[in-house]
């Protein structure tokens, strides 16, 4: 007898399933950067890796976030063992990535250039898999502070080398290492000269016994961490191995791990230290110098990282986009949708240029102090920008796939929370940046940084004047600027900070002096009043009605209530 058919309707209008993607051929904004920051020697190995995370590790990643990290405290048996369990699929994304060099190779190749090519090998991997990006920024950025102490230069060369080991043994059954870090801890966060972990002197040099906890302990399955603690000289950094020397394991206890809202395939967790060994770094009480090389490194991947999500965002935008059609004709045809994609590529495009700029400058740093200098102040500001605009982006994309990305099982699923859990790293800069800006008009950074920016280029002469304090007004000086500013604006003042910022150019530049970031750049109404020189209502709420339509982009409609002006609109 005949089977009945239940086929009820015929599937089409929607897009295939993306992928898989070339990350280094289809990028030319990346292969751009790369070349221009003096990368282009390492092409052939960024093209291998771009076109092997597009594929491969993009499929091992939806497999890594599907099965979660699990705490397994104790064994069988009752013993303590504090182990993390991940899948097998993320075991092989960490041995891809190290073997091709996304945590080692700059160290391991220190040739111009090197610092590039590994931040442009970091990019394209945070576009497959993000979660396993945290351990490989950990370790990268962790080696110039353990080859500053003599007695930690194994734990320095296995962290460079290019094998990965995922078993929980002793550092010296291992030919490569990771490394995590643990520095904030309940009753500080970022004021991490509050923590009251105290480190203990034992009797050999530069070995203390740590009591104490720490509220984010990342990636804690790595080999050893960078730790934090309050030695009798002051807070001090330490290296603090899963292992002692002796074989046996070292006192620290996983507590739990976090129930975070993305970012799955990768675990953080909360730990605390029960006279747990740990080898000093640098001198007592210069924990925060020690460490601080590392930090700025790290600071740059989260740039990376960002520039990546907002790639691969934009990336699932187009390839929808492209498929499904609307009114008669592909979303990509129609004007509207045409205006938000061209003002997301053009933000992703600034977000790469940007990020690889301040690995160049990381790459000259040791030969070129404007270039050494621009890397400690553009990676404070670098990761605050992108990683604050990077959820905005991830979600303004999600507008364009529509209710789809919202399911489990898009190709694009853990982009969104990744974007999230990068804002909230950023937000601890701000005290940071403080101090690093304040460091910068001590030191004369600020001015070696301009002169690194500028060059020799038409505006090269305003950008110099603007960082030594005379931004180039007749009646000269920044404060004089300012209160002409306000002037120009009367209200601006009380406006105070406001949530929408306008961006009617492209890079959306806040403004100097006049109501704090939150102000109108254009300063012609203040912010969340009436509306902008460019003829866009600023928090209004009112949308495009009667608004000049030749200015107006698909944002100024959002719920941010923002001014999103074209390009190039006039001031």
């Amino acid at each position: 007898m005949e089977q009945p058919h239940f086929q009820t309707h015929e599937v089409f209008n929607q897009p295939p399933p993306p992928g898989p993607f070339d990350l280094w051929a289809d990028d030319p904004g990346l292969r751009a950067a790369v070349a221009r920051e003096g990368g282009a020697a390492f092409s052939a190995s960024l093209a291998a890796y771009g076109a092997l995370a597009g594929d491969t590790l993009l499929r091992l990643a939806d497999e890594a976030h599907r099965d979660r990290p699990r705490l397994q405290a104790f064994d069988a048996y009752g013993r303590r063992i504090d182990r993390v369990a991940f899948n097998a699929a993320y075991h092989e994304v960490m041995g891809a990535a190290i073997a091709h060099g996304v945590a080692g190779l700059s160290w391991v190749q220190p040739q111009p250039g090197a610092h590039v090519a590994r931040a442009a090998l970091s990019y394209l991997h945070y576009q497959a898999e993000p979660g396993s990006s945290c351990p490989l920024t950990m370790t990268h950025a962790a080696v110039p502070v353990l080859r500053q102490a003599p007695a930690l230069r194994e734990w320095a060369d296995k962290a460079c080398a290019f094998a990965y080991d995922g078993r929980d043994v002793p550092m010296a059954d291992k030919r490569g290492v990771t490394l995590g870090m643990g520095m904030t801890e309940k009753q500080g966060g970022s004021d991490v000269r509050a923590n009251t972990t105290r480190a203990t002197p034992l009797g050999a040099e530069g070995e203390y016994a740590l009591v104490g906890h720490k509220w984010f302990f990342s990636a804690p399955m790595s080999d050893a961490f960078l730790v934090l603690a309050q030695a009798p000289g002051g807070l001090s950094c330490f290296l603090l191995p899963r292992w002692r020397a002796d074989g046996t394991r070292n006192a620290l206890r996983l507590m739990r791990l976090k129930d975070k809202l993305g970012d799955w395939s990768n675990a953080s967790s909360e730990v605390e230290f029960d006279g747990a060994w740990a080898h000093r770094i640098g001198a007592e009480g210069r924990g925060v110098a020690t460490i601080l090389e590392m930090v700025m490194l790290t600071r740059l991947d989260c740039m990376l990282g960002s520039a990546g999500l907002m790639r691969m965002a934009l990336r699932q935008a187009l390839h929808h986009a492209g498929h499904r059609r609307a009114f008669g004709k592909r979303l990509l045809e129609q004007p509207l949708m045409r205006r938000v994609l061209a003002d997301l590529v053009l933000e992703s495009e600034a977000a790469t240029a940007l990020a690889l700029r301040v690995a160049g400058a990381v790459d000259r740093a040791p030969h070129d102090s404007g270039e050494a200098a621009l890397a400690r102040i553009a990676t404070a500001i670098g990761k605050y920008w992108i990683c604050k605009r990077t959820p905005g982006f991830v979600n303004e994309a999600q507008e364009c796939l529509g209710a789809r990305l919202y399911r489990g099982d898009a190709a694009a699923a853990p982009v969104p929370a990744g974007a999230a859990e990068f804002d909230l790293g950023r937000q601890w800069q701000h005290p940071v940046s403080g101090r690093a800006a304040r460091a910068g008009a001590r030191t004369g950074d600020r001015r070696r940084a301009a002169r690194a920016v500028a060059g020799r280029g038409r505006h090269g002469r305003a950008v110099r004047r603007r960082a030594a304090g005379r931004d180039g007004d007749a009646r000269g000086g920044q404060r004089r600027s300012r209160r002409a500013r306000l002037r120009r604006a009367p209200g601006a003042a009380a406006a105070g900070r406001h949530p929408a910022a306008c961006a009617a150019s492209a890079g959306a530049r806040l403004v100097r002096g006049a109501a704090g970031p939150g102000a109108c750049e254009h300063l012609w109404q203040p912010a969340g009043r009436g509306r902008c020189r460019c003829g866009v209502g600023v928090g209004d709420g009112a949308g495009l009605k009667g608004k000049r339509p030749d200015f107006v982009g698909a944002r100024a409609a959002s719920s941010q209530t923002a001014c999103w002006g074209r390009v190039g609109a006039p001031r």
